[in-house]
């Protein structure tokens, strides 16, 4: 995989693209100038409908209106604007989850509705779910071939929700909630990476029914 590619998921640092992303959003982060902010919209534009192997700086400079110095100022190479423009997309998605969940009356819903929200955000967002379609070979391997840093980090989030709710009671105490956390994600990635012939995945229903189905039993096991 190019070196470029690898910004999409992973970062080269100890602390991941989405580890940034999510503690951003929890945070409330935001410390993009109105340059670095139109630069990120004009990438944004440029990867979604070019694609990322085809995009260039000079391409993004033009799309944004400025010197191609003026994006090397902020984004050192095409690699760090690619993390960039990514994160930002993946800090939406865990704004909206968070809103998300936090309308829901109870753990149930809470889960049926965030498993939900992940795939509907992932595969819906222009940028990531197209990269998807046209470029599979972009996203893909960076979500499931990076020693499973990704899915590592994408359950640590997961996982510290569910001890939320058990910590509150809303999840019985004897369940370990970094396997279930686990096996949510790794169900999670099987749908986006793999689309089903039997779950329809633009069903929201449908979609929540599986949640409900077989997520939810996990949270309260058996006797």
């Amino acid at each position: 995989m190019e070196p470029v590619l690898s910004a999409v998921m992973a970062s080269s640092e100890s602390e991941s693209l989405l580890d940034r992303a999510f503690a951003e959003a929890t945070e409330r982060a935001d410390d993009h100038d109105e340059t670095t902010e139109r630069l990120l919209t004009a990438a944004y534009d440029q990867f979604r409908r070019t694609g990322i192997r085809k995009s260039t700086m000079e391409d993004v400079a033009r799309r944004a209106g400025v010197s191609r110095v003026t994006v090397y100022r902020r984004f050192a190479n095409k690699d760090a604007l690619v993390e960039h423009v990514v994160r930002r997309e993946f800090r939406r998605y865990f704004d909206q989850f968070l809103i998300d969940i936090e309308r829901a009356e109870n753990v149930a819903d809470r889960v049926t509705i965030g498993f939900a929200s992940a795939l509907r955000a992932i595969r819906g967002n222009p940028l990531i779910g197209g990269l998807m379609d046209v470029e599979p070979d972009v996203v893909i391997p960076s979500m499931v071939g990076d020693g499973g840093q990704t899915m590592a980090t994408v359950r640590k989030f997961v996982a510290g929700q569910l001890r939320r709710e058990q910590s509150a009671g809303n999840v019985a105490s004897g369940v370990d909630v970094d396997l279930v956390a686990e096996l949510m994600v790794r169900l999670s990635a099987s749908f986006l990476v793999t689309p089903s012939l039997l779950v329809d995945l633009d069903d929201e229903h449908q979609v929540r029914d599986v949640a409900r189905r077989f997520l939810v039993p996990m949270l309260f096991p058996p006797g």
